[in-house]
């Protein structure tokens, strides 16, 4: 599955209505793990609206910390991180919740659909995915 190609799964996990934020990308992200796509679902549940509704820091972002920390076994995963945050922060124009969905001209800063296909991007793009 290409990086395109997984992006574009997680959307349509979100808009499934049974994924969260956080949980579609870590379901679309599965294969870098060893735990099934269930399992990264159950684990995931309560990064949603912003780090567990708190309107805090983005649950797709988290989600693709999650993925990092797993694929490095917790070696150097602050570092990809911190790379992964400015990344979403340069695409989407925020890395929190409250600020991704304030609304200006009508429309949020970046809706829910486009914060997990970046999440998904930029996880592939800092860990070298095709």
């Amino acid at each position: 599955m290409t990086l395109n190609e997984r992006a574009e799964k997680a959307v349509e996990l979100k808009t499934s209505g049974g994924y969260n934020c956080s949980q579609a990308v870590t379901a679309a992200l599965a294969d870098q793990t060893g735990l099934s796509g269930e399992q990264l679902k159950q684990v995931s549940a309560g990064f949603c609206a912003g780090m567990g509704n708190l309107e805090a820091t983005c649950g797709a972002l988290i989600g693709a910390g999650m993925i990092a920390g797993l694929k490095t076994e917790g070696k150097g995963t602050l570092k990809i991180v911190r790379e992964m945050q400015e990344s979403f922060r340069d695409r989407c124009g925020a890395i929190t919740c409250k600020d991704l969905k304030a609304v200006t001209d009508g429309k949020p800063l970046c809706p829910c659909e486009e914060c997990v296909r970046n999440a998904v991007l930029i996880y592939g793009e800092t860990m070298g995915l095709q």
